[in-house]
């Protein structure tokens, strides 16, 4: 249970290394570490400190010197929590973290709970709860794309949308609440022409946040890139040349790996997740089968297959596969790539042959490497470069990576859609109000407006302890 009177601590940073950090936040942090830290100035009186005050001294058990500290005041509302907070610096070892938060639970604080710090940022008015959430992705980002989304979030510029638009179909909801006090009089204090703008524009601009889910979810999680191919082509190999490690097992036995390997890679700034996935090919072998059964699982969810043949196989082969691996591909947008493997100096007339007869369809590319040698995976990264539209992610559109906000916004596209065709129909002021007000908590709930304490366990839950 959140106790938000009470006032917590917990470590910042995790590990050992050469500096740690220990936080507290709540009214009593200040006369708590009052008990603990002796300053070198012996006329500082920790009290009586400014905010942005940094301190200089030791934290003390009793007699005993724990460390020599640097303390870091800030003062009320002007604080990450907006209450009261201290930021003790300290030598990283997990001995010295664990004595100080000791001694600081000893004298008052409590630990705190994983997002509590950021949570009280959202309860005291600091931030709205698209922003908190914004917190979490920061911390979690892999990649330029994703750092500069999470940023863009926890700014604010998905909030303010989200605030201006919710503002103005509240001033609507509100006259036509007051219509229905006059309905007998059969008076109209919305301007119907003026809603049915606010309204299309409403929808227009959830229906664009709504469509970029699918990209800033790609960008969030990384790029699905499934690695396929019929034994022996070289999938393993050109993984391991990817990352540049001995990721996956490389032999000449068919049938080496039976279940996916997954490891990622950052291209021009977007993380790409490649995945190595079993030899396709008809075998008795049960365990084997469960593999390739896996490996038509991910070509289904993958953004882009990358079909590795061998440039000795022939063209009846080649063509074969390319169309077995088609009709596994799910969403028109997947990009299949063919790279035919194992080139070298005396296969000039076999490539020639090839790019002749293997007919491509939409969203396919044709590519001659050799994985082990490594030609030609320069040109590779270009063209998974070019797979996400960078051109958004340098911009400053906005972008949705988290599945709450996207659900909500599906509902808000839902209710005023309902509130157009209602206008458009002529129905009663008290029905059209219904849906307006559901666009309204949807909307409420996507910052936080409007919420649950489930629906913050929830979010909070997944955050680390200290932030």
């Amino acid at each position: 249970m959140l106790k938000i009177n009470d006032t917590i601590c917990a470590p910042a940073t995790s590990g050992r290394g050469a500096i740690a950090v220990i936080r507290l936040s709540g009214q009593d942090c200040l006369t708590i570490c009052e008990k603990v830290f002796f300053p070198a100035n012996l006329n500082a009186n920790l009290i009586d400190q400014k905010g942005y005050t940094i301190l200089y001294g030791e934290i003390r058990s009793e007699s005993e010197l724990i460390d020599d500290v640097i303390l870091s005041v800030f003062k009320a509302p002007h604080s990450y929590t907006g209450e009261n907070s201290i930021e003790i610096s300290c030598h990283g070892s997990p001995y010295i973290q664990q004595k100080i938060m000791e001694l600081l639970i000893n004298n008052g604080a409590v630990a705190a709970q994983p997002g509590e710090f950021t949570r009280r940022a959202f309860l005291n008015g600091k931030i709205d709860l698209s922003q908190a959430e914004a917190v979490a992705d920061l911390i979690a980002s892999e990649s330029k794309a994703a750092h500069r989304i999470a940023i863009n979030q926890m700014r604010g510029a998905f909030s303010d949308e989200i605030s201006i638009l919710r503002a103005e179909l509240l001033h609507f909801a509100s006259l036509i609440e007051l219509e229905l006090d006059f309905g007998e009089e059969d008076v109209e204090f919305a301007n119907r022409a003026e809603l049915k703008e606010i309204v299309n524009k409403a929808i227009s601009m959830a229906g664009r946040l709504s469509n970029s889910f699918s990209l800033g979810n790609i960008i969030k999680n990384g790029v699905p890139v499934a690695i396929v191919g019929n034994p022996n082509t070289g999938k393993s190999t050109l993984l391991n040349a990817l990352l540049r490690e001995e990721k996956a097992i490389v032999s000449e036995i068919p049938g080496t790996t039976r279940d996916v390997i997954e490891d990622t890679i950052i291209i021009d700034g977007v993380q790409y997740r490649f995945i190595d996935t079993a030899g396709l090919r008809d075998t008795n072998d049960i365990i084997e089968n469960l593999g390739i059964r896996k490996t038509y699982e991910k070509i289904g969810q993958s953004l882009v297959v990358l079909l590795i043949t061998d440039i000795n196989d022939e063209i009846d082969v080649i063509s074969k596969i390319i169309k077995d691996i088609r009709n596994q591909i799910v969403e028109k947008t997947t990009k299949l790539i063919v790279l035919v493997n194992k080139i070298d100096a005396n296969v000039i007339e076999k490539q020639n042959e090839i790019q002749s007869q293997v007919i491509l369809g939409h969203n396919e590319k044709l590519l001659f490497i050799s994985a082990k040698k490594e030609t030609g995976l320069d040109e590779l990264k270009k063209i998974l470069g070019e797979v996400i539209e960078k051109d958004k992610i340098l911009s400053d559109s906005i972008i949705i990576t988290n599945i709450r906000h996207y659900e909500s916004l599906v509902k808000v596209t839902e209710s005023l859609t309902r509130v157009k065709i209602g206008m458009n129909n002529g129905l009663p002021s008290d029905l059209i109000a219904v849906d307006l007000r559901h666009a309204i908590q949807f909307l409420g709930e996507i910052s936080g407006e409007i919420t649950s304490d489930e629906i913050l366990g929830n979010i909070f839950k997944n955050f680390c302890i200290g932030k």
